[in-house]
């Protein structure tokens, strides 16, 4: 299935789904045919977009528009914005008979919404999601219960139910802020060894006390995990200033310190990575000399 919402392609253009994405937290790419030569399904300038789960419009369907999906949502779990330029054959490499070729620009428009998974739907989580909700962050919420998960989410967040959670540390975008809030010390610690090997995580958040923040300490330290690593991790999470340990007081503390740092985040955005132009040059050229083969050929 193309779309994880619908069956087959949205009704939306391409240009209203980038639109409605720009407004949201989703991370998008927009593919366009940059220039073709030969016969070709589309002609150039014809654009789709793509993104975490859907698709809008097409670029001519076959296995140049499933390798541009692929190769596109590759993109996006990089999480970065960036141009992409890529010549492909539509030969018998990509099972096509066009025997054209078409040189495909990816751009890929990062959301500048932070990253955060969160592990663990009891008490605290259920008071905490609805507040994130109104937040600039894209959530991942992850648990073994199923039950536990209330029947709707809000649209920023996306509910996971996976018998063994530490598996979705490894699928985790890089820079990804990670808060724990399991109901199993053990499975805290688990995630938190997976989430530090990682070595790439822009948070690491882990309820409890000072004494179970001292005894996890100690434990990596047993492990082999430096000082530093062990430092990545906070705990007790939350603001301090906040006190209380009813779960809306816990989630309110903790809502608190990722506002802090979301908001450090936006004080210097990364710049937009552009393509080289001689590189953009060079497929164009290269694209243009088959055009004048072909046609003298003709």
């Amino acid at each position: 299935m193309l779309n994880i919402s619908t069956q087959g392609l949205h009704a939306h253009s391409w240009l209203e789904a980038a639109t409605e994405l720009e407004q949201g937290t989703e991370t998008y790419v927009i593919v366009t045919l940059l220039s073709t030569a030969g016969s070709t399904p589309r002609a150039s300038g014809t654009k789709m977009v793509v993104s975490e789960h859907n698709i809008y419009a097409t670029i001519g369907g076959g296995h140049l528009e499933f390798k541009a999906i692929k190769q596109a949502r590759q993109l996006i779990e990089q999480g970065e914005t960036c141009q992409q330029v890529e010549n492909f054959q539509l030969g018998a490499n990509l099972g096509q008979c066009c025997g054209g070729q078409v040189v495909v620009l990816f751009e890929v428009f990062a959301s500048d919404s932070m990253q955060l998974d969160v592990y663990g739907a009891g008490h605290v989580a259920q008071a905490l999601i609805p507040v994130l909700a109104q937040l600039p962050i894209r959530v991942r919420w992850i648990d073994s219960r199923a039950d536990l998960f209330p029947e709707h989410v809000p649209a920023n967040v996306k509910k996971i139910v996976d018998e063994e959670p530490t598996e979705q540390v490894k699928s985790a975008a890089k820079n990804t802020a990670f808060l724990i809030l399991t109901h199993n010390h053990q499975l805290d610690f688990s995630l938190t060894q997976a989430i530090i090997k990682r070595a790439d995580s822009l948070w690491l958040g882990v309820i409890g006390s000072d004494t179970k923040a001292k005894k996890f300490q100690y434990r990596l330290a047993q492990r082999g995990f430096t000082e530093k690593q062990v430092q990545s991790m906070t705990c007790p999470v939350g603001l301090k200033e906040v006190s209380g340990k009813f779960p809306m007081e816990v989630a309110i503390s903790i809502a608190g310190q990722l506002v802090d740092l979301y908001q450090s985040l936006q004080v210097e955005q990364p710049k937009q990575k552009g393509k080289e132009w001689k590189e953009l040059q060079n497929n164009l050229v290269h694209l243009s000399a088959l055009q004048s083969k072909k046609s003298k050929v003709g």
